[in-house]
């Protein structure tokens, strides 16, 4: 399904599932975002990244949005058994 919304200032458009998915953000059921404010696009993910948050203010705009939209799930990087010291 496609969602958009506005978080602090920013517009939002995403398209999601209620599964995770390969191609969703950390495996999630978010496969395709884009955020934007004033006509810039800030982030865009379309099932792979294009263009990640950059700055305070937008990733804290990101993991809103992250948080409003994606169920009780961990997200890879969340998880505890991820080790990224290989």
């Amino acid at each position: 399904m496609r969602t958009k919304g506005m978080v602090d200032g920013y517009d939002y458009c995403i398209k999601h599932s209620n599964e995770g998915s390969i191609y969703g953000i950390d495996g999630g059921q978010i496969s395709k975002l884009e955020i934007r404010r004033d006509g810039k696009i800030h982030v865009n993910y379309d099932r792979g990244w294009d263009i990640e948050p950059q700055g305070a203010e937008v990733k804290a705009v990101f993991e809103k949005i992250l948080r409003q939209h994606t169920l009780n799930r961990p997200r890879k990087s969340d998880h505890p058994c991820r080790s990224d010291e290989r």
